[in-house]
């Protein structure tokens, strides 16, 4: 008997085979019944000529701003871009990736989509920046290259669209600024396959006239498609191969193209590019007025300086002048004298103090009290000069007295006036001993008043000698004591 299936399990069965024949497709198509609804995920349909499919992008799988290009990997230089997920409209066509799946409650087939992005835009990206890799490596975008603008031009060749917002916004805010010019507009396509040469014929023919300061390029914002004429290289030779500086305003702020890169200077916008050209006229009249202030100061000041030069001329006349020279020579004459004066007033003041200093010493070495003491002093030296000599006659006295003593007491002929004698022999020696004499030998016996000469008959042992010599001291103690008696 044939199996009987139940709607889960054919489902579940398709799914299955869906899933497994589709796991990751790429998708192309036009956007239809385009559903926003509360929850944050996104309903819509891919259609073409054949068919339509149902797609569902969940919110997890959204992107709400994207900082660069999710194909491509390109930063964007204006900043993050709100997600196609937020951008996306009915018609619009686009590539979708994600896995075919099969929503059971309603028993249809569904993209599940994982990724979106607007169709032709990645190879778009792709070829721009193949381009800008290529231009880089010849130099094209190198700012050694670029030339300066020039300031208030008279004359301008723009290059764009003979109608449309971007020239007339350009000569609305020409007219606005600046003091006055001539623009000639060279129409051309700006968008188009035929428009990048008509673009570079437009550049070439403005170049060649050779009337213009500057050549400005410039279009009206769009989306990349738009804008791609100012992506093609042709146009980029011919603005890096201008005699003439060019400005380009392509698009918007946040749109950048190949010929903005090459030009020797871009503005975010074509009203942009007319204020880089000229000033507000406020700003001229504000320029003027500073620059007849600085005239006003620069005339005051060479005035100045001129009077302080001819003040400085007739100060030099007037000191080179002979009266001058004299009227020198008197000042000079005048200063000397007045030098001189207090050179002697210092002078005699100085030999004043120190006369004073002398006096003051001289009265202090030599005054009444001085010498009074002095007198004092030498009354008193005088009185023990004459005490010390007094006492130094007297001990020269005794001293003398004392020495008379001792040269009598050691006189030889001293002891002959007591009665003592000298014996001398025969060759003049003393006899000391009565061994040195003997019986019968000649000897001279000297006295008080004379000598003898005598011959020995005999000699005597000691008691003679003993009995003299007792006289002896007997007469020194009688004459030592008439001494002291003065008798």
């Amino acid at each position: 008997m044939t199996k009987i299936f139940s709607v889960g399990e054919v489902t579940r069965g398709i799914k299955s085979t869906l899933e497994g024949a589709f796991p990751f497709v790429w998708v192309r198509g036009q956007v239809s019944n385009l559903s926003r609804p509360a929850s944050g995920h996104v309903y819509f349909s891919l259609k073409d000529d054949d068919a339509t499919l149902a797609c569902v992008w969940f919110r997890n799988a959204q992107r709400g701003e994207e900082a660069f290009d999710p194909l491509t990997g390109e930063v964007f230089d204006d900043g993050p871009r709100p997600g196609l997920s937020a951008t996306m409209q009915n018609g619009q066509e686009l590539l979708c990736a994600g896995r075919v799946s099969v929503y059971g409650q309603r028993g249809v087939y569904q993209l599940i989509v994982e990724l979106a992005q607007e169709f032709g835009l990645g190879e778009l990206h792709l070829r721009f920046e193949e381009l800008k890799k290529k231009l880089a490596a010849l130099g094209w975008f190198d700012a050694a290259r670029k030339r300066p603008l020039p300031r208030s031009p008279r004359e301008v060749a723009v290059v764009t669209a003979a109608t449309g917002a971007a020239v007339r916004d350009f000569v609305r805010i020409a007219d606005e600024r600046g003091s006055g010019c001539e623009i000639r507009i060279y129409p051309t396509p700006v968008q188009g396959d035929d428009a990048p040469p008509r673009i570079v014929d437009a550049i070439r023919l403005a170049a060649e006239h050779g009337w213009a300061e500057v050549i400005v390029v410039i279009r009206g914002g769009g989306s990349l498609e738009d804008l791609w004429a100012f992506n093609d290289e042709r146009v980029a030779q011919a603005i890096v191969e201008s005699p003439l500086p060019v400005l380009a305003g392509i698009g918007h702020e946040v749109d950048t193209s190949i010929a903005d890169m090459v030009a020797d200077l871009r503005a975010a916008t074509p009203s942009h590019a007319a204020q880089l050209l000229w000033p507000e006229r406020t700003e001229l009249a504000q320029r003027l007025d500073d620059a007849e202030a600085d005239l006003h100061r620069s005339w005051e000041q060479g005035m100045q300086r001129r009077e302080r030069d001819l003040a400085m001329c007739e100060r030099a006349l007037h000191w080179l002048s002979p009266a001058r020279a004299l009227e020198r020579l008197d000042e000079r004459f005048v200063d000397a004298v007045r030098r001189l004066e207090r050179g002697m007033n210092l002078l005699l003041d100085r030999k004043q103090q120190q006369a004073d200093m002398a006096g003051r010493a001289v009265a202090l070495s030599y005054g009444p009290a001085v010498l009074d003491g002095q007198s004092r002093q030498v009354h008193e030296l005088s009185a023990r000069l004459g005490r010390a000599g007094a006492a130094f006659a007297d001990r020269l006295e005794t001293r003398l007295e004392r020495e008379i003593l001792r040269l009598d007491g050691v006189d030889p002929l001293r002891p002959l006036q007591r009665g003592y004698s000298l014996v001398q022999r025969a060759d003049g020696s003393f006899v000391r001993s009565l061994a040195e004499m003997e019986t019968g030998s000649r000897l001279r016996v000297t006295v008080q008043d004379g000598s003898a000469d005598v011959t020995v008959d005999a000699l005597h042992p000691q008691k003679i000698l003993d009995a003299v010599a007792a006289s002896a001291v007997q007469g020194g103690k009688a004459a030592k004591k008439r001494k002291e008696t003065g008798v």
